[in-house]
């Protein structure tokens, strides 16, 4: 797919939006209640290309508190766990699913079903991202404007939601449609057999964090699994352009125009560089920067800098890397992630299985990555890496998946998972003391919603849990 034709697709999206409502607003004749709808291709162009800003935007809100980054700064409630205000990320949740639910009506009506079921996909993983965030949400009520204070559903029913949005997806995707999607489509291309290895895998993720409830069954995520990614290839993912930079490259960019940002926390740097395992990770170069004296020094969480005033003192993002280059894919799910995935959901029944896919887990991330043959294969051999089966433990498991998603939200969902439990990983220095000394389960609601729907909003506080996190 050629960028020029995503960037026009993207502009004519907006461009159509926005002269519809400016014609709403200055045509006095007209019904401001019945604007003119954009078309399908361009609200595909907008739903794909904007999911992908909403795993950054998510992905952004809690690296800090997995610890891939920290603040420079001492106290910073990025760090230690204070309420936020995630007003305009709630914003952009909620924008991409009206666009979606406008999209799905669309393509239902007119039989366009590649439409419909990429579209049932997409609404399955906004919403899940968003449940996953903040718990009960609204959804039932949201999208057909009858209020402009809907009601919030229970979050264990919405996660029912967001697999049967799955499955209808997958359904849809395989019958004939009246129209194709193309350039339109940010994340694949039109390439509908992808699409499907895309939603089988978002399926496996949703069913691996249902691990605790009674429902849960490890054998259907295995079969999910196997419908889906099969290698780095199939990653979901949009690639950027010249005209816009990946995020996590802009974040690179600012720090090093002193905006102070994408500094990199001291327990991300020492799970890689041989502090708290017995090997050095060959990935840690091909993922964050030095100081200016070449080496890897992180921040630790809610402490800040210390001793440390000048920018180059502490490892941060950097320009040019796999996840910072300016077109650098922002990636929405992998290949790698499944693994380990498959790994998990394996481990109590079958653990030759579960070692093989935690090796082709590591083994996919260093491909992404390019790690070297050489630099790949003594990592691989290292003992306290490949330790056999008989010896493998689920800490091994979330401890490489935590590599292989650096800056991805999805690990938050493994950390509240795993109790936070990865090795040396502790509580930030200042923590929010509300917190009772516990680590952050679940965001505050956004201010914007409490001031217009505050009748509705789920009174909550920052260490009651969602449902699967019990």
């Amino acid at each position: 797919m050629k960028f020029k034709n995503k960037l026009k697709a993207i502009l004519g999206a907006s461009l159509i939006l926005s002269a519809s409502a400016c014609e709403s607003y200055l045509d006095v004749n007209e019904n401001p209640n019945n604007p003119q709808d954009a078309p399908i291709s361009g609200l595909m162009a907008n739903s794909t290309y904007e999911t992908s800003l909403n795993v950054y935007r998510e992905g952004s809100a809690v690296s800090n508190y997995v610890q891939y980054l920290a603040s420079p700064n001492p106290a910073s409630s990025s760090d230690t766990m204070d309420p936020l205000n995630f007003s305009n990320m709630w914003f952009n949740l909620y924008n991409v699913m009206t666009d979606l639910y406008t999209m799905n009506e669309k393509a239902e009506t007119e039989g366009a079903f590649q439409y419909l079921g990429a579209g049932q996909v997409l609404m399955a993983l906004n919403l899940g991202m968003t449940v996953d965030l903040f718990g009960d949400v609204p959804f039932s009520e949201s999208f057909n404007f009858s209020t402009v204070t809907p009601a919030y559903d229970d979050d264990e029913a919405l996660y029912a939601n967001v697999m049967s949005l799955l499955d209808q997806g997958i359904a849809n995707l395989n019958k004939e449609s009246t129209s194709s999607i193309g350039d339109d489509d940010f994340i694949y291309g039109g390439d509908i057999d992808s699409w499907l290895k895309f939603a089988y895998t978002l399926k496996a993720r949703y069913m691996i964090h249902m691990k605790g409830d009674e429902g849960y069954n490890a054998s259907e995520v295995l079969a999910a699994a196997a419908k889906g990614f099969t290698s780095n290839d199939d990653n979901a993912q949009v690639t950027f352009f010249e005209q816009r930079f990946n995020p996590w490259a802009q974040d690179a960019i600012d720090n090093a125009n002193l905006l102070l940002t994408g500094w990199i926390s001291e327990q991300f740097i020492e799970a890689l560089d041989g502090t708290s395992y017995p090997t050095v990770d060959p990935r840690l170069a091909l993922m964050v920067g030095t100081t200016d004296d070449g080496e890897f020094i992180g921040t630790v969480n809610g402490a800040g800098r210390g001793n440390a005033p000048e920018q180059g003192a502490r490892s941060t993002l950097v320009e040019g890397l796999y996840y910072t280059s300016r077109q650098a894919p922002l990636l929405i799910a992998t290949f790698a992630e499944l693994k380990f995935i498959e790994a998990e959901a394996a481990f109590e029944t079958d653990k030759a299985a579960a070692y093989e896919a935690y090796l082709a887990g590591i083994e996919a991330h260093m491909d992404m990555l390019k790690v070297s043959s050489e630099d790949k294969n003594a990592y691989l051999s290292h003992p306290s890496v490949s330790m056999g089966a008989a010896a493998l433990t689920i800490d091994d498991i979330f401890k490489e998946k935590y590599v292989a998603m650096f800056l991805h939200p999805e690990t938050w969902n493994d950390a509240r998972r795993y109790d936070y439990g990865y090795k040396n990983m502790t509580l930030p220095a200042n923590v929010n003391p509300d917190l009772g000394g516990e680590y952050i389960r679940r965001l505050a609601y956004p201010d914007s919603e409490v001031s217009r729907n505050g009748v509705n909003v789920p009174s909550v506080s920052l260490t009651d849990r969602i449902w699967w996190d019990q």
